[in-house]
């Protein structure tokens, strides 16, 4: 069964709960459906992650903890995949939706420019590209974290699938 798998590589629930930037939920934090391992509150936990992570807006995590617990999601799942905008991906990510957003508004993309690290560059820049980046984001993080929950929900389903035909076997075998 893909839950023990998962708890062989998620953090310790008992860290997590007593992380101190986690404990201003208050009690909230130690709902157990926060830390249960199923197919939905995996799946609901990693569409949430996945599609606050895809959005450009800062602070992320402390985005996705009150989602997760509102919806009652997998809360390390959730908070583990925002991360797929990480120092190393974001660049990328962030310009292929801005590329998207551009194509569907029918928008010049920016040609080469100078940067200088000013607040007139930022606010000048950022005027020019906020609507495609929006655009596209929302787009991407929309079908990110379908894709997600489908993922989970077809891995899932095939790895107990595994699990029944393994035991049948071994049943069959005994007989």
């Amino acid at each position: 069964m893909p839950r023990k798998f998962l708890k062989r590589i998620m953090p310790d629930h008992h860290a997590m709960r007593e992380h101190p930037h986690l404990q201003r939920f208050g009690q909230r934090i130690l709902d157990p459906q926060l830390w249960h391992l199923n197919r939905k509150r995996v799946a609901t936990g990693l569409a949430i992650g996945l599609f606050i992570g895809l959005l450009p807006i800062p602070l992320q995590m402390l985005i996705v903890v009150p989602l997760a617990i509102l919806l009652r999601a997998n809360l390390p799942f959730a908070v583990m995949s925002v991360w797929i905008t990480n120092p190393l991906t974001v660049a990328p990510i962030y310009y292929f939706e801005y590329k998207l957003g551009a194509l569907l508004l029918e928008m010049p993309l920016l040609g080469e420019y100078a940067f200088t690290l000013s607040w007139e560059w930022f606010s000048r820049e950022f005027s020019m590209i906020w609507q495609p980046l929006l655009l596209g984001s929302l787009i991407c993080a929309t079908i990110v974290a379908l894709l997600g929950v489908v993922f989970v929900r077809i891995i899932w389903r095939l790895v107990v699938i595994r699990s029944w035909l393994q035991r049948a076997k071994q049943k069959s075998a005994k007989d």
